[in-house]
């Protein structure tokens, strides 16, 4: 590992941690502007049965009856040190509420995001193999159509025609493998349409390069180019993109677990919301956050390292000089 590429590491590790920082920030001074007191709404609910002993061990514990800062310095202190809080509605730990239903998103976002990427494949493949006269620019349009139609409108499509129409799965059974397939497409399609029009723009650029013209000469079918020679240098800017896609995949799971009825963290975060549980809700946001910061600080890492024609100057990334430029700079 050289050194530049280390101080490119540290420097990116360190902008993360900024930002996941910022984030966690941000979403506790949100939270505490919102209408309403948490000890009067949530505590001293009587529905929720907590005791005196109770409401004073939580006021204490996260020092609601003191200043907001000291407030968010306690909330922060404990979020760095791996510790989530508790529920102020149920009185359990928050991680442990998070674990209940993170398997299930994070099954349906994995899913969204294989099918995403087996119809961006399908798509980019057809455009460069597929005749004009049999569809190829009808092919090149899909992924506008698909980015312009929101999941939720697919999923209620989706849930229609197979479930009402031909009952191949029930709504009621919202974790069966048929039910979680049809999610998944719901929520794959639309993140199919970024990866799609990058993949094939980087196909596009490769398929006019001398090599790909001197394996046609040769003989080379238009599929075994694919395969062979155009697929690999196309896909690395997905690598970016697929990182980028993980907010989007992470939001739309939450409104894909709710039209498919599913018990997810959408689910979490809707009952976090309407029963004013701010414990719960800033772990929620602020996991996301972790997560959205840390699949592209790993992107980053690793695309250097993938792409030849990409090398870290001064702790930054920059394109590698042409044949051409670097004869003009010797």
């Amino acid at each position: 590992m050289s050194r530049g590429y280390l101080s490119f590491a540290l420097r990116r590790l360190a902008q993360a941690v900024v930002v996941i920082l910022v984030a966690y920030v941000f979403t506790f001074v949100v939270i505490s502007i919102l209408p309403g007191d948490p000890v009067t709404n949530v505590l001293r609910n009587p529905q929720n049965g907590f005791s005196e002993d109770d409401i004073a061990r939580i006021v204490g514990y996260y020092g609601l009856d003191q200043p907001i800062h000291v407030q968010l310095w306690r909330s922060l202190s404990k979020f760095l040190v791996s510790d989530l809080g508790v529920s102020l509605r149920s009185n359990r730990p928050v991680a442990d509420l998070i674990g209940e239903v993170l398997g299930s998103t994070l099954l349906l976002a994995t899913a969204g995001l294989a099918v995403a990427l087996l119809l961006a494949v399908a798509i980019a493949y057809g455009s460069q193999v597929l005749p004009k006269r049999y569809g190829q620019d009808l092919l090149r349009t899909l992924p506008s159509f698909f980015l312009s139609v929101p999941n939720f409108v697919i999923g209620l499509v989706l849930i229609h025609v197979f479930a009402f129409q031909l009952r191949l799965f029930r709504v009621i059974d919202a974790e069966s493998p048929w039910a979680t397939l049809f999610a998944a497409i719901a929520l794959g399609v639309p993140v199919s349409a970024q990866i799609a029009e990058v993949l094939i723009a980087g196909l596009d650029h490769e398929s006019r390069q001398e090599y790909a013209e001197v394996a046609r000469s040769r003989g080379l079918g238009q599929a075994r180019l694919f395969a062979r020679h155009l697929l690999k240098p196309a896909s690395l800017p997905v690598v970016t993109v697929i990182a980028l896609t993980v907010g989007e995949l992470l939001g739309g799971s939450l409104i894909t677990e709710t039209i498919f009825g599913r018990t997810g963290v959408g689910s979490l975060i809707q009952r976090s919301v309407t029963t004013q549980d701010t414990p719960v809700l800033q772990a929620v946001v602020s996991l996301a956050a972790l997560v959205f910061v840390t699949v592209n600080l790993v992107a980053d890492l690793v695309y250097p390292l993938l792409d030849p024609r990409v090398r870290v100057v001064d702790g930054r990334t920059a394109p590698r000089p042409t044949v051409q430029e670097a004869g003009a700079a010797g």
